[in-house]
Parts: C-alpha cells; sequence; structure tokens
C-alpha cells in the first residue's frame, strides 16, 4: 500500500512540476530551432526532451556571474541540451546536485597539479566550462550559445574543420561519468536500462579506444596541429583535448556522438557502438 501511495505521489509532484515550469510553445520551438542536433529527434522525441528540460528547470538553481542577465532563453537552452543525453536515461541521472552558474564569458580555474617528479604546481587556466562532484556546474552562456560552432572550449579546445563542440554536453558528461564517484570515463550503469550490458567489457572498450586516439594524437607534429585540415579525418571528428585523460575522452566523445554522430560512427565505430550502449540512443541513423 505504502509503495503505491509513494509513487502516486511522485506522479502527483512530476505533474505539478511539469505544470508549473512548462516552457512556452514558442520558447520551445525557438530553442529547438537554434539546436541544429536537436532537430533530428521525431516528434515523440521531441516531446520527451521537452518533458524532460521541463522537470531538469523545476530540479536545478539557474544564477550567474558578474551581472549577467538571466534570461527565460538561456534556462531552456541549457536545460535542453543537458537532457539530450539523459533522453532514454531519464532525469534522475542528474540527481545528487542543485546549481547552474552562467558567466558572461570564459572564466579562470585555479587548480594544483603533480608533474612527473611528484613537485606539486599551481595552475591558471581560462575555462569554459566546469563540472563539479556533488557541485554546480558552471558554463561561458556565450560558448553555450554555440553548439557544435566551434565557439571556444572545455580547458583548451582546438578548432578543427569537423567541428562537434558542445559545452553543456561536455560537462553534463562529467556528471553523468561523477554519478559513481571521480570521473574516470565510466560511468555506472543500470540492471533496468542496460540489461547484459558488461561494465568491464564496456570500459575496455572505452579505454582501448582512448589510447588509440592518444597514441595517434602524439604521433602528429606540432606543425600539424597548426593546420588542422590537414589532420587525418578520424583525428579531425575528436576534440584532442580528449587526449588529456580517460574523463575527458569520454566527454568530448559524448560531444562528437551526439553533434557530429555520422562521422563517429565512420572512423569510431567501437567507440560509437559503447556511447551507444550506455547513453540508448543512435543518434547517426536518424
Amino acid at each position: 500500500m505504502f509503495g503505491k501511495l509513494s509513487h502516486f505521489l511522485r506522479g502527483r509532484s512530476r505533474e505539478r512540476k511539469l505544470e508549473h515550469y512548462a516552457i512556452p510553445d514558442a520558447l520551445w520551438a525557438h530553442t529547438v530551432a537554434t539546436l541544429p542536433f536537436v532537430q533530428r529527434y521525431g516528434a515523440a522525441d521531441l516531446a520527451t526532451l521537452r518533458e524532460l528540460a521541463t522537470l531538469f528547470i523545476a530540479e536545478k538553481e539557474f544564477s550567474t556571474a558578474h551581472a549577467l542577465p538571466l534570461a527565460d532563453e538561456m534556462v531552456a537552452s541549457v536545460a535542453t541540451q543537458a537532457c539530450v543525453p539523459i533522453l532514454k536515461l531519464g532525469i534522475e541521472w542528474y540527481r545528487g546536485w542543485r546549481g547552474i552558474v552562467l558567466y558572461p564569458g570564459e572564466f579562470i580555474i585555479r587548480r594544483t597539479v603533480e608533474d612527473d617528479i611528484g613537485l606539486v604546481h599551481g595552475v591558471v587556466e581560462e575555462a569554459s566550462g566546469e563540472a563539479w562532484e556533488h557541485g554546480p556546474v558552471i558554463l561561458s552562456w556565450p560558448d553555450v550559445q554555440a553548439p557544435g560552432a566551434g565557439a571556444g572550449a572545455h580547458h583548451a579546445h582546438h578548432a578543427h574543420p569537423d567541428d562537434s563542440y558542445n559545452v553543456v554536453i561536455h560537462e553534463f558528461a562529467h556528471k553523468l561519468d561523477m554519478l559513481d564517484g571521480e570521473p574516470d570515463g565510466v560511468p555506472p550503469f543500470s540492471r533496468v536500462l542496460h540489461p547484459g550490458v558488461d561494465r568491464e567489457q564496456w570500459a575496455e572498450t572505452l579505454l582501448g579506444e582512448y589510447d588509440r586516439f592518444a597514441d595517434a594524437c602524439d604521433r602528429q607534429s606540432d606543425h600539424a596541429w597548426d593546420h588542422p585540415e590537414r589532420l587525418p579525418p578520424a583525428l579531425r571528428v575528436i576534440d584532442p583535448y580528449g587526449c588529456e585523460a580517460p574523463s575527458e575522452f569520454f566527454a568530448v566523445a559524448s560531444e562528437t556522438f551526439f553533434v557530429e554522430p555520422a562521422g563517429l560512427r565512420r572512423h569510431w565505430p567501437a567507440l560509437y557502438g559503447a556511447l551507444a550502449t550506455f547513453y540508448r540512443q543512435d543518434p547517426a541513423a536518424m
């Protein structure tokens, strides 16, 4: 009885959120029109995405920095892009945190790094996005506005012809990766949503593709990176920032998976298959 009552109350709460935070038709149409990679979804998926984005807006707290005015268009754009990766997973995959902070441009991150001989150094770098475990997601609004247009990058971004850049998907991929602790490029899996998936085998595939990508990047000369149009197509489809660590590889590969899926499937079929298994989507087939 109490289980049924709890389910009923959750259902009522969901209905209230969907009603109270409903995205107006005109705003929804404008949001979709500005996101080409969202437009490939059919009517049923778009309706689900709109519902997820509405629940996202209801459950998260948006704020801005440096007197940037917060507009409905900003909230709707971030929410819609953030919910693309969880379209077939559900809003509960973004549990355990609340805040989203939008900056009027790139922002400064100060952190410490340890070098090869154990010395610790302070590093200051500009970033267009940052995700904190159990904490907020921080985004540069100008970068949010240019999904797939190569506007900048998470930390160090190299623009290239087949640009699949999307800071929102990047940071929310990190959030999914962090659901089971420190980001390591291997997100958690659900026995219900991912029946029969061998997590260790999945991790072996992703990490193997990471090693292959990093080795291929290392073989390129510095001169080659100055002329990205001359790089092999397989290195143009994924942002080279993915060489930094498996967690970054998972995040930049996720960007490509949703923004430029055909290119990823063509040049990195095993990686595409691994991401399709986790996200339960096949965007290249749309």
